[in-house]
């Protein structure tokens, strides 16, 4: 009898499928990046995974952003990922949250033990606390930097952050990491592609923490989402 897994069976065998099944990953972010890295990860059978994210779908969102259609308009980003999820895989293990992540919510959320983290916040203060919490605990995670003005996915590099250049999103955290005395040891997904100055603006910025807004083209985030997710398959498996 045939079983969706059957494929990825081919490629991994037995003990891969199960070491991912037992595996527990958290997703921080559903936009652009983190809802492309979370289908990955549930595709490739992750067995249970935490998804959070606080921003509901919006009309800006539908260029790039694997849940935003025009049926789910005005709904929270983490209830229509799981949503997708459980539809992949109705058996995974699955805690959804509809939540803004500030420092005290990211030192009580990572009290729980994941097996992987997969950062895709968009925003500099709590992606450079948690950052710097999974850093101070040992906690395995991989970082996505900007990926909005880039238009080359063959660019994309996967490396340390001491070793990510020519991304003004990287520069940011770089710098308030080294404040805070992390210099490397975090996995990074960025592109040293030059962006278009033109491409930044800071009108119509209306989130936390955010002063502007990149132009972004519709195939970027989702590269960067698969980036991520190939991180912390390959890790889990051992390649």
């Amino acid at each position: 009898m045939e079983h969706w897994q059957d494929r990825t069976r081919l490629l991994i065998g037995d003990t891969g499928i199960e070491k991912l099944a037992s595996s527990h990953v958290l997703v921080v972010g559903l936009g652009g990046v983190g809802a492309y890295a979370a289908e990955q990860l549930v595709r490739a059978g992750i067995g249970k995974m935490t998804l959070i994210d606080g921003d509901v779908v919006n009309l800006t969102n539908r260029n790039r952003q694997l849940i935003a259609l025009n049926s789910t308009m005005g709904r929270p980003k983490a209830e229509v990922m799981a949503e997708r999820i459980r539809d992949i895989n109705p058996g995974i293990e699955l805690n959804a949250v509809n939540l803004y992540l500030k420092d005290q919510a990211i030192i009580d959320l990572m009290a729980q033990p994941f097996d992987f983290v997969v950062d895709a916040i968009d925003t500099v203060a709590p992606k450079v606390f948690l950052l710097y919490y999974a850093k101070q605990n040992n906690q395995r995670i991989v970082s996505c930097m900007g990926a909005g003005g880039k238009f080359h996915p063959e660019k994309i590099e996967i490396a340390d952050i001491a070793d990510s250049n020519h991304c003004r999103l990287a520069f940011y955290i770089r710098k308030r990491l080294h404040r805070l005395g992390v210099f490397n040891g975090i996995t990074v997904v960025f592109s040293p592609e030059p962006v278009d100055e033109s491409a930044i603006t800071t009108k119509s910025v209306n989130e936390q923490n955010k002063v502007s807004n990149a132009g972004t083209i519709s195939y970027m985030p989702a590269v960067f989402g698969c980036f991520c997710a190939s991180v912390v398959i390959n890790t889990l498996l051992g390649k």
